[in-house]
């Protein structure tokens, strides 16, 4: 399994500096921004799995920025903030932000927020995803349904990953290819169909199965259980 992968937006290098070499000795690949724009670069190359942002940037409120990542990625995203600034904190939750710390913090504090963010979005950090009955273990290459083994390919068992890790949300092409090949390149979209309509048959699901994988007609995908 890649592992989990943190965007770090913060504008005092040393903090940065700080966290990263946390983040990093705890298996986090990590990538870091102090500035907006930089952080905006970095969205689109490498799709992170969780946000860390702080407030007040050079370029910019991460507030306002929330907001923009909402429109590009679903993944959890925890403000950085001063004291003085925990009143608009409301704003920036109401604007699709998932957490926030205050600043100073205890680094293990920060991190076990992480990891809650992490656990509720569905991302396991130990090589397997359970959606019960599904599981799905990166380090054997093995998915199994209702305790059946599914034959599938590395990169049919890469697709489930990503549909599994987000569960009921909408997942655009770019992001699925992304998430389970790397950059998008011609034909990615035939390669992503081809690749899910053999999932539906190993699932069976369409065949009153215990998952759905509903297209919205718009180069989208959500993965969903719909048998409790």
């Amino acid at each position: 399994m890649k592992s989990v992968k943190l965007l770090l937006i913060e504008d005092e290098s040393d903090v940065l500096e700080i966290n990263r070499e946390y983040f990093e000795g705890k298996g986090y690949e990590t990538f870091c921004a102090a500035t907006l724009a930089k952080a905006r670069f970095l969205l689109e190359e490498h799709a992170p799995d969780l946000i860390l942002l702080d407030v007040m940037m050079p370029d910019g409120s991460g507030f306002d920025f929330c907001a923009e990542l909402r429109q590009k990625t679903n993944a959890p995203i925890i403000f950085l903030t001063c004291r003085d600034e925990n009143e608009s904190v409301v704003k920036g939750l109401l604007q699709g932000g998932d957490d926030y710390v205050t600043k100073p913090y205890d680094l293990n504090i920060l991190n076990a927020r992480v990891a809650a963010q992490l656990r509720r979005a569905g991302i396991m950090t130990a090589g397997k995803i359970e959606l019960p009955p599904l599981t799905i273990d990166f380090l054997s290459g093995e998915a199994t349904l209702n305790g059946e083994r599914i034959p599938l390919t590395q990169k049919e068992l890469q697709l489930l990953g990503c549909f599994a890790l987000f569960a009921g949300r909408r997942l655009s092409f770019e992001e699925i290819y992304r998430r389970a090949w790397g950059e998008m390149s011609p034909g990615a979209t035939g390669t992503i169909k081809t690749h899910v309509a053999n999932l539906r048959k190993k699932l069976k699901l369409d065949d009153n199965g215990w998952f759905e994988l509903v297209s919205s007609g718009r180069n989208e995908y959500i993965f969903s259980k719909v048998r409790y």
